[in-house]
């Protein structure tokens, strides 16, 4: 709406041609696409070069209550009065689809618009009606009363436009919106904006609020237009004050609705608190399957959204770390109920209750160190881990088909550190070695033909960088107790040679290489 123009409403022979538009009772119109706009002029411009009479083409068929509306296509004049005519700006050199409600003789004011398609739409209206709904149109009338035709220039979207025109003509807008598409309406309410016509806006704003919005590509076009207006009112309103004029009420743009959908109004419960419960719920459910998923959606959410940034991770992980503590208090508590003296002489029954406990609570802190790995705040759980000696010597009392689920996390801790996921201090990681290796290898076959996601392969490359990277003293001492049990159970340990091998050279072939260069 950048450019307009005012001048007297034109006068002159017009070719009358139906065309598919419908007024309702209430004058409210609909204006063809731009694709439509573009073919009629096509089809107009062909029977004018053969000097051929337009035919009328079958009006559609309409309800009787809703009567078809005549469209003209109208030459510009060739003597132009310079008086009350425009400037023969390339623009008004374009033929004209004129869309009025009624009759044009009926009308009393007319609205040119000027597409970047090439399209110019006359718009046949009634003064009193567009004074009465647009400040925009009511500020370029003024005070004289003569004006009967404003050309606006550049119009962005010539159909949304004609179309929110007709709304003035509605005594209820909310119910001309109803069935639209969200992204429609955002540009009937850009276009309202612009043309100050503040019942059409608060109704947008109505419809937005009421409907969902599907998807995020459509949340976050309706959020920037809902920005993009409030900051275009406290402008207005700004402007408003300044000169003692309420024309813009900002009180009609009432937008708060629909950010409460995205922003939430409580400062008593900050983020991290309701982080910190839906934790809690994930890790004290009692469903297995619907645990499963919900800890695979919650890991995929916390991947992708942004509370690790701006100062927010040190609260995050003091959350994660606490539930971990947690969790390992209840393992700790399970396996020593399973390693009781009675603990044997218990039904079936109370018995599964304990082991199901202890696979739940280590699958919990399977969990938990997946998420710390991935935001690299893993480091001080590999001392936690490395602390729980109680843990460890209660672990070779139980069966294995309960108590293989610790190694597991000997195991993730292991590939983090190898994948440099985690960089725990040398103390760490020679403590996590002498208290949970052990454990590890005697799972091992358990492990491998137990668990279906373990990975062989990853796990034993995990630990040998890890032991390689260790003092040449400290790696001697583990590797040649890993050979002893290598050697017993074969496949049945950890395959280790790689580490060996690359601990030999060091031992055996540097040294010598060193002296003789």
């Amino acid at each position: 709406m950048s450019d307009f123009k005012v001048r007297k409403l034109e006068s002159g022979h017009t070719r009358i041609r139906n065309v598919p538009i419908a007024v309702t009772p209430e004058g409210f119109w609909c204006c063809p696409s731009p694709a439509v706009l573009q073919k009629s002029l096509k089809q107009s411009n062909h029977h004018l070069n053969k000097h051929k009479k337009p035919t009328s083409p079958k009006t559609p068929s309409l309800p009787p209550e809703i009567s078809p509306i005549e469209t003209q296509t109208e030459p510009v004049a060739q003597n132009p009065d310079p008086v009350t005519a425009p400037d023969p700006t390339p623009e008004t050199q374009h033929r004209k689809i004129s869309v009025g409600f009624g009759r044009p003789e009926t009308s009393d004011f007319k609205v040119v618009l000027h597409g970047k398609e090439g399209i110019a739409v006359s718009i046949s209206a009634h003064k009193e009606v567009i004074y009465e709904n647009s400040n925009f149109f009511r500020e370029k009338m003024g005070l004289d009363s003569r004006v009967t035709c404003i050309e606006l220039s550049d119009c962005d979207d010539v159909e949304i436009c004609v179309e929110t025109i007709g709304l003035m003509y509605c005594k209820e807008v909310k119910s001309r919106l109803v069935k639209q598409s969200v992204p429609r309406v955002l540009r009937i309410l850009k276009v309202a904006e612009s043309l100050g016509f503040k019942a059409c806006i608060i109704s947008c704003l109505d419809y937005l609020e009421a409907v969902p919005w599907v998807g995020e590509e459509e949340e976050e076009s309706v959020l920037s237009s809902i920005k993009t207006l409030q900051i275009n009112a406290n402008c207005q309103t700004t402007t408003a004050d300044n000169s003692n004029n309420n024309s813009y009420d900002n009180n009609v743009y009432r937008a708060s609705p629909l950010l409460r959908r995205v922003v939430s109004s409580d400062t008593m419960t900050p983020p991290t608190e309701t982080l910190s419960h839906i934790m809690d719920m994930v890790l004290k459910s009692t469903d297995e399957r619907a645990r499963r998923e919900m800890k695979t959606l919650v890991l995929k959410l916390l991947k992708e959204n942004n509370l690790w940034v701006n100062g927010s991770v040190d609260i995050c992980t003091e959350t994660l770390y606490a539930s971990c503590r947690g969790c390992l208090e209840a393992l700790l508590v399970s396996f020593k109920q399973a390693t009781e003296p009675d603990f044997a002489h218990n039904s079936l029954e109370k018995k599964d209750a304990v082991y199901k406990k202890i696979n739940l609570e280590a699958d919990n802190i399977l969990w938990l160190v997946e998420i710390l790995c991935d935001r690299n705040a893993a480091d001080d759980f590999v001392m936690i881990w490395a602390e729980q000696d109680e843990l460890a010597q209660l672990h070779a009392v139980l069966p294995v088909t309960c108590r293989h689920v610790a190694s597991r996390i000997t195991a993730r801790l292991f590939v983090g550190i190898g994948k440099g996921e985690i960089l725990p201090s040398m103390q760490m990681k020679n403590a996590l070695l002498n208290v949970w290796l052990k454990p590890l290898m005697d799972d091992y076959n358990w492990l491998q033909h137990g668990c279906r996601n373990f990975e062989r392969k990853v796990v034993e490359e995990g630990i040998g960088r890890t032991i390689l990277t260790l003092p040449l003293e400290e790696q001697r001492n583990i590797l040649l107790a890993w050979l002893g049990s290598f050697l017993r159970a074969g496949d049945s340990c950890p395959n280790l040679q790689r580490a060996f091998e690359v601990w030999w050279r060091r031992t055996f072939v540097r040294p010598y290489v060193a002296d003789r260069n």
